[in-house]
């Protein structure tokens, strides 16, 4: 995959959340709610506060979905990014 975002924007791939409750109550896949943390794999020119790699956490609604050979991440503006998880 070559994708270089343009703009002040960053390419995340979501990552998944646990299906269980800490009580072990399984969660159906209707159900779960779209993860709002995800991993940074491609940052424009223009950012200089995230890197590839980065554990990042943004709004629910934020950003746009696109599909990278059979991939789905989310093209999301730096703004919509709430902060590095550490």
């Amino acid at each position: 995959m070559n994708f270089q975002p343009l703009g002040k924007r960053v390419l995340v791939k979501r990552v998944e959340e646990a299906s269980t409750t800490a009580s072990g109550i399984i969660i159906p896949d209707n159900a779960k709610e779209k993860p709002s943390r995800g991993e940074v794999v491609a940052v424009s020119k223009e950012v200089t506060e995230l890197a590839c790699g980065d554990k990042v956490l943004f709004g629910k609604y934020a950003g746009n979905e696109v599909s990278l050979d059979g991939d789905k991440f989310v093209v999301i503006e730096i703004d919509d990014i709430f902060g590095i998880i550490g």
